[in-house]
């Protein structure tokens, strides 16, 4: 008991110690601004207003406040005197109002507060004959158990100690001090002191008196924020400050501070905004600045990642503190997780760090560094002076001061920040609580950037799963991809690209855009993928497998569409023919550097129109050509349409060097959109220095087709052989002609005997190997037996030429199969 009283009253005599400290010169609203701070800092609060009575002293208006955004919890800014509210009863009754969770939800304020332990202190002022007819000071904290009796002691005392300047008379500027403003909210005419005139670089001569040129005087960019204070209609009753920069004759813009209230007028008097406009680098000696404090939330509320959220902390606390390094790591599992070292340069942290430099806490859980896990479990600031002991993983961090900062959010601690000095420093109240209102939004933000991580961490592993995990190595050329997925939400893209090879040294290039960027753009990017694929193994031209792909979206009935360019290169032959479903066209880099926008007939997307019309358009490719197919994120934004951004994409393709063609890709993406995905697919055509060797021959209905199937392979065998072609004498080909006149037989009687139709017989001889093809009409796979008995008249040619062949399988063509098998020429 002896110690919980000590307690108690130790922290009110800090509390007495840091109002004595407080500067007897100061103006009234920076000693009304002080005081709040230092009730964040000893009542542990979230946030601390003071509301005074308005002109007509039916409502309490807010005069000033300090720690997060009071709009978190539902603080108004003005309450009536008459009605029932904490604020308002507290200024009747003159009691104290305290409230936990239990009694504020049976207040009607209850509904614009967050839900959870959640307790408010409306404590009335009185003190100071700037005080007038008094006023309330509303306090809030989400600190297990609230306000405990040390806390409401500190709070009694801190309330006594608020006064506030009275504003001028509405209607009557007076004598304006050197940085006053009064503005006539009706005529757009304003008085100002002549200190004001020199930070916006005017003299009083050439001032008119009109609020449109000290307007016209600021950076556009601030503009907006600025007219927000000086328009009426935007303006409600009570105190704003914002910051914004004024253009000087020579050198960058100043920041200026601008603090005013909206007072209201008597009955047919015109109602004015009073206030102050100063340098915002000098108006405060401390660095506990309200404004900073906003800057460090409005760039918390845009930070997408726990990256962003780490670099908007540093920039917002190493330069007020002039601290030497700033540390910020999350919280995961009981370990820490470095996300940002600033600076960032490995020696300008202790030894023990450099050896240990990597993204993990140098070699230890929470539980091993005694003061962050203090820090952690208390959830309070620790701050450590020159001197102190500390162990390893934290010496040498700030051997001139070192602040622990926990990073509180929703109940639980999201990570910690370590602030360090290298010269002695000394702590002051303004810096805890610059630090203290920090925190609570750091760890807020923290929470919500981790959240934003992981999901789309698992978006973008969801589109990946979609994409081919690699590209297949072709003959004659060279494909590269990329694919980069927006950064705007967490939506998966409809963005997708593949490369099929075909036979016959065929390869289909395919790049195409689902619309929508949603779940559904994704599983409809992934059928219209596999459907793409399947239709060109089939061996259909590009009119033909747009067209089967379009008619299955239609029938599947969605209300999506979809675009896609698909190219079907002949790498033989140096051709290609390609057709277009509402997509862009190719861009062509030929060898010699010049570029070309493909220009050909369009069809429309897929999935619009069940009968539409895909026309085929042809290439010609000489060795080196570069072809590189793209989706509209590459080349189209807001401010770039999409005849420019192909321009554009022509202009670097012919920049690049085709030679290194993942490096193409990456230049091309550099300055790509990110507020959509992109999908780019790149062929380098390199030519076939050696082309295969081919023959066919239509296999015809009679007693003896078999035979003559064997005589037209034994003929172009020799043929190929007498020719000298490279590589064919030496194959061993007329050791082996038994085994490929085996195989023909055993494939051209299943064929005859199996099916109806026509049947074709294809011979392929390339790189030592020779490919046996046979074509026919039935979709039908040839069976292999698994069992077969002595007594069987059949079913043994399968397995004769899966036992003869290097490899064999069955390919869908257009109306049929194809059967082939490869054998190995050795001599």
């Amino acid at each position: 008991m002896v110690s919980e009283e000590a307690g108690r009253g130790g922290r009110t005599a800090r509390a007495e110690l840091a109002l004595k400290s407080l500067a007897v010169d100061l103006d009234p609203r920076e000693r009304l601004r002080r005081v709040l701070e230092q009730t964040l800092v000893f009542a542990g609060a979230s946030v601390a207003a003071v509301y005074t009575p308005g002109d007509t002293g039916d409502v309490l208006c807010l005069v000033e406040s300090a720690g997060v955004p009071r709009t978190l919890y539902g603080l108004r800014d003005g309450y009536p005197v008459a009605a029932h509210s904490p604020a308002a009863d507290a200024h009747r009754t003159g009691r104290p109002v305290w409230l936990g969770p239990d009694e504020l939800a049976e207040c009607a304020e209850s509904r614009r507060m967050p839900a959870g332990a959640v307790h408010l202190a409306a404590l009335p002022v009185r003190a100071g004959a700037a005080a007038g007819d008094g006023g309330c000071l509303l306090v809030v904290t989400e600190r297990p158990g609230g306000f405990d009796d040390s806390a409401r002691d500190c709070l009694g005392l801190l309330a006594e100690a608020v006064a506030w300047p009275a504003p001028p008379a509405a209607g009557d500027p007076g004598e304006l001090a050197a940085g006053a403003f009064s503005l006539a909210m009706d005529s757009g005419r304003v008085e100002v002191g002549d200190e004001l005139l020199e930070l916006f670089a005017l003299g009083r001569a050439d001032f008119d008196g009109k609020v449109e040129t000290l307007l016209g005087l600021t950076v556009p960019e601030d503009l907006p924020s600025l007219m927000s204070v000086v328009e009426a209609d935007h303006m409600s009753i009570g105190d704003r400050e914002l910051e914004f920069r004024v253009l000087q004759p020579a050198g960058p813009p100043r920041w200026l501070r601008l603090r005013g209230r909206l007072v209201t007028a008597g009955e047919g008097r015109a109602a004015r905004l009073v206030g102050t406009v100063g340098d915002a680098s000098t108006l405060r000696s401390g660095v506990t600045d309200v404004a900073r404090v906003q800057r460090l939330a409005a760039a918390l509320a845009t930070a997408g990642t726990v990256r962003d959220v780490s670099r908007a902390v540093v920039t917002a606390l190493r330069e007020p503190l002039l601290a030497d390094r700033i540390a910020l790591a999350e919280l995961d599992n009981e370990r820490l997780v470095v996300t940002v070292l600033d600076p960032p340069e490995p020696e300008s942290w202790p030894e023990l760090w450099r050896l240990e430099w990597r993204s993990e806490w140098p070699e230890s859980p929470v539980r091993s560094m005694p003061t962050l896990a203090a820090a952690l479990r208390e959830g309070r600031a620790a701050i450590w002076p020159a001197g102190t002991e500390l162990e390893p993983a934290l010496d040498g961090v700030g051997p001139g001061g070192l602040a622990v900062l926990p990073l509180p959010a929703g109940g639980r601690m999201a990570g910690i920040c370590l602030i360090g000095w290298d010269s002695p420093h000394e702590f002051g109240t303004d810096e805890r609580a610059l630090l203290t209102a920090a925190a609570g939004l750091a760890g807020q933000a923290l929470t919500r950037a981790h959240a934003f991580d992981a999901e789309h961490e698992l978006v973008g592993m969801l589109q990946r799963s979609l994409l081919p995990r690699r590209l297949p190595k072709l003959p004659g050329g060279v494909a590269e991809a990329r694919y980069l997925p927006t950064t705007e939400g967490l939506e998966v893209g409809g963005d997708w690209y593949d490369v099929i090879p075909l036979p016959d040294n065929h390869v289909g290039l395919v790049i195409g855009d689902v619309q929508g960027h949603n779940a559904g753009a994704a599983t409809l990017m992934g059928q219209m993928r596999t459907a793409l694929r399947a239709y060109a193994v089939e061996g259909h031209p590009p009119d033909v497998v747009v067209s089967h792909a379009n008619r299955l979206l239609v029938d599947m009935e969605t209300d999506l569409f979809a675009t896609c360019c698909y190219v079907e290169v002949d790498m033989e032959e140096g051709t290609a023919w390609y057709v277009r479903a509402g997509h862009l066209p190719p861009v062509v880099r030929h060898p010699d550097g010049t570029t070309e926008i493909t220009e050909s007939d369009v069809g429309p997307p897929l999935g619009v129109l069940a009968r539409a019309e895909y026309p085929m358009s042809m290439l010609r490719l000489q060795p080196g050509t570069l072809i590189a197919l793209t989706t509209d994120g590459l080349v189209e934004s807001a401010q770039i349409d999409i005849e420019d951004g192909l321009d554009a994409l022509a202009a670097d393709l012919a920049a690049a060097d085709p030679a290194h063609l993942g490096l193409v890709a990456d230049a091309l993406l550099a300055g790509a959109n990110r507020n959509d995905d992109v999908a780019l697919l790149l062929l380098r055509y390199d030519g076939m220095e050696r082309r295969p060797l081919r023959e066919s021959w239509t296999v015809w209905r009679v007693p003896e087709a078999v035979r003559h199937a064997r005589r037209f392979t034994r003929r172009t065998l020799r043929a190929w052989g007498a020719a000298g072609e490279p590589g064919v004498q030496e194959a061993g080909l007329q050791e082996n002609v038994d085994t490929m006149l085996l195989v023909v037989s055993e494939l051209v009687t299943n064929a005859l005997v199996h099916t109806d139709g026509q049947v074709r017989l294809d011979l392929t001889l390339f790189n030592g190997r020779l490919r046996v093809a046979v074509a026919d009409n039935s979709p039908r796979t040839p069976i292999r037996p698994t069992n077969l008995g002595w007594e069987a008249t059949g079913g043994r040619g399968m397995l004769l030429v899966e036992a003869m062949s290097a490899a064999w399988g069955t390919v869908p063509v257009s109306g049929g199969k194809q059967v082939w098998s490869e054998l190995a020429l050795e001599p």
